[in-house]
Parts: C-alpha cells; sequence; structure tokens
C-alpha cells in the first residue's frame, strides 16, 4: 500500500505490488499540507535500506492489518466482513464514514483497510479542499478501487459535498463549462473508488453526505486491557524494555486514547534514556509522567485547574461556563470541548441547568471531603 498525501492533486503513477499483492507503506511522516498544495508519494520499496535505518515514528506504531488492530472488535468485524465480500466480487469498498472522539485511531483504520485491499490511500483533508479544482483534481486522478481519505470532513464546504454526491453514487463527475447563455452541463466518469471520512463531529455532517455512506460507525474509548497491549506492542516497536506494571501504568493514564498512549510513552522513554534506565517499571513511569503534571487517573493540570477553581471558588458550584472560563483565563469553547468531555466521562463534573458542579467522585479524588446534599444536582 502506498499512501499519498494531498492537498490538490496531480497525476501520480501506478505503484508496484510485492509478493502478497500488497505494497508497502513507508514509515515516514508525510509532512507539510501548507495551503492545500503539497503532494508526496512515499515509496519504501525505492530506498529499503534507509527506511530500515529509521527510528520508528508515531505513524510507523500504527498497525497495518486488521489481526494488528487492537480494540474496536465490533467495528473490526463489521468492516473484515465488508473488505472480505468486497474482495470476493471484484468491486470498490462502499464509502466508510468514521467518528467518534480524536486520537481513537480513525486515520489508522483507513490506512488498514487500504492496506487490506491492497490498494493505494491518498490523504487529505476538507480544510485543504478549498477550491473546485481541488476536489475535482483528486477524483479525476483515482485509480479503480483506491481509497480516498477526507479527515476532519464535517468541514467541507458546500460545493465540495454537491461535487461529491454523483461521484459517490453514480461514479461521475457533473461539471459546467461557461458561464451565461453559453453555459453547458459535462459529465466524466470517475473510477469506482472508496471515500473513507473521518470525523469528530457527525452531528455536523449534512444529511446528503452522511446517508451516501454505505458503512457508518463510532470509535469507542479504549479499556483498559486493550490499552494496555497497544502499549507494550508500541515498546516493542520502540525497542523499550518495559514491565507490564509499567504498561499498565500507562494505559491508566491515557484517557482511553491510543494516540495518548504512545505520546505518554515516549515521555517515559525520554526520563529513562536520561537517567540511565535500561528496563522501565512503574516508579519510573510514575516519576516521568508526574513531571508531565499527569496523575494516575490521567488529569493533567488543565483538569485539575478547573475542579480545583470549582471547589475553592465556588464551594464545588454549580457555575455558569463564562464564569468558569473568565475565572481561569481560558475560551468557554477550548473548556467545553477539551477539558470538560474527560472529566464528563469519569463522573468527576456534572453539568445541571443551572451549571458546572463537581460530584463527590471528584471530591475524593482531589482529597476533598464529600458533600451531602448537593444542591442543583438534578440533570
Amino acid at each position: 500500500m502506498a499512501i499519498v498525501s494531498s492537498g490538490s492533486a496531480a497525476p501520480l503513477g501506478r505503484r508496484g505490488r510485492d509478493a502478497s499483492g500488497a505494497g508497502v507503506a513507508d514509515p515516514e511522516d508525510q509532512q507539510g499540507r501548507a495551503g492545500g498544495a503539497s503532494q508526496r508519494l512515499v515509496d519504501a520499496e525505492a530506498a529499503p535500506d534507509e527506511a530500515a535505518e529509521v527510528q520508528p515514528r508515531e505513524d510507523s506504531l500504527r498497525p497495518k492489518r486488521l489481526a494488528d488492530y487492537i480494540g474496536q472488535s465490533e467495528l473490526k468485524q463489521v468492516l473484515g466482513i465488508a473488505v472480505e465480500a468486497t474482495r470476493a466480487r471484484g468491486e470498490a469498498l462502499d464509502h466508510v464514514l468514521l467518528y467518534g472522539p480524536p486520537g481513537l485511531g480513525k486515520t489508522t483504520m483507513a490506512l488498514v483497510l487500504a492496506e487490506e485491499l491492497g490498494v493505494r490511500c491518498r490523504i487529505t483533508s476538507a480544510p485543504a479542499l478549498e477550491r473546485p479544482r481541488d476536489i475535482v483534481g483528486l477524483l479525476v486522478n483515482l485509480q479503480p478501487g483506491e481509497l480516498l481519505f477526507i479527515d476532519e470532513i464535517h468541514r467541507l464546504n458546500r460545493v465540495a459535498e454537491e461535487i461529491l454526491y454523483p461521484a459517490m453514487e453514480d461514479f461521475r463527475l457533473d461539471l459546467t463549462v461557461g458561464k451565461g447563455t453559453t453555459a453547458r452541463t459535462r459529465s466524466l466518469p470517475v473510477a469506482p473508488f472508496t471515500l473513507v471520512g473521518a470525523t469528530t463531529r457527525a452531528g455536523s455532517l449534512s444529511s446528503p453526505l452522511r446517508d451516501r455512506f454505505g458503512l457508518i460507525q463510532r470509535l469507542e474509548f479504549y479499556d483498559l486491557p486493550d490499552l494496555q497491549a497497544i502499549v507494550e506492542r508500541a515498546a516493542g516497536l520502540l525497542q523499550l524494555d518495559l514491565e507490564r506494571e509499567a504498561a499498565l501504568e500507562v494505559a491508566r493514564r491515557c484517557r482511553g486514547t491510543p494516540r495518548i498512549a504512545n505520546r505518554l510513552l515516549r515521555r517515559v522513554r525520554d526520563v529513562a534514556a536520561v537517567q540511565g534506565h535500561g528496563r522501565i517499571g512503574a516508579e519510573l513511569v510514575h516519576q516521568a509522567l508526574s513531571l508531565h503534571r499527569v496523575d494516575a487517573r490521567g488529569l493533567d493540570a488543565s483538569d485539575r485547574r478547573l475542579l480545583t477553581l470549582l471547589l475553592e471558588g465556588y464551594g464545588g458550584g454549580p457555575v455558569g461556563l463564562e464564569t468558569l472560563a473568565a475565572g481561569l483565563g481560558e475560551d468557554p469553547t477550548t473548556l467545553e470541548t477539551v477539558v470538560e468531555p474527560y472529566l464528563l466521562q469519569l463522573g468527576f463534573l456534572q453539568r445541571t441547568p443551572r451549571g458546572r458542579m463537581v460530584t463527590p467522585a471528584g471530591r475524593a479524588h482531589l482529597g476533598w471531603p464529600a458533600q451531602l446534599g448537593l444542591p442543583g444536582a438534578a440533570a
């Protein structure tokens, strides 16, 4: 499988295959998507010796096959059946919409699907498709069966959506040539392809676009055993001697998100390298992550500031969002979309009609005495 990161498209040649019929993805990151104009085709077969010497990075920690993808068992089962049926019919996979919180593996799953199908995956994002020619250029250069991955697809503008509708349904482009009385419509055929859309806000997609996806799947937060397995796998790829208890400690602090787990593991690796530890234990993990102010439940400094302000300044609440934002010097949208979701997931924070409140569990976590008969506790 080859990975193409595209802003605006340009013709690309076909890739060779290995003995299994699938290409090999280069471990390098795709960088520099500035202005939607950069494009890069990564070919690991062209320089296998150089690729072998590259230190593993986050992209190289991604699984390449469904069998290696840890967690999301229901999603893997649904997509596995779809891939097998598609290969048996010799058709392009139906369009797939993946949604859920960031960091759960939507991009990784798109790359895995391309690898399973033995096709190329072209990667772009909705903000990069500002002009009609950007999306048209991508579509006309697609080869049969290829995957087009659009990240943050809910941010597509209306013109791009209108162009996608006939392309997704009938594999054609309806283009208007000329202006005024000389205007005429032309239809261009498009090779059968699979659009994989990823979004953190599925509700922001327009109904006509959402209804054109044949497979709509949500990615859930990972449970502790799956996260521990992900950390152990990443430690093996990074050539770290990590104890099982240490892997469990990282898994407890990563907020149910593999991306955060990999990030925390790299911070632990930094401390171990500087202090000269060959084997990483749970105590070293605690020391390293305490430096980054990540506690045993995964709360960071911003989370604790919010809870502490509620407790010290307002007796635990209820307090309005605007008041909290002013007290913390944060944007209300940042608090609502970045800080609050994990606290709500843990049950440390409660939203009520009168404002935000700290729950007894949140009080206990910060070492505050429980308060009985909390006012305004009704949902």
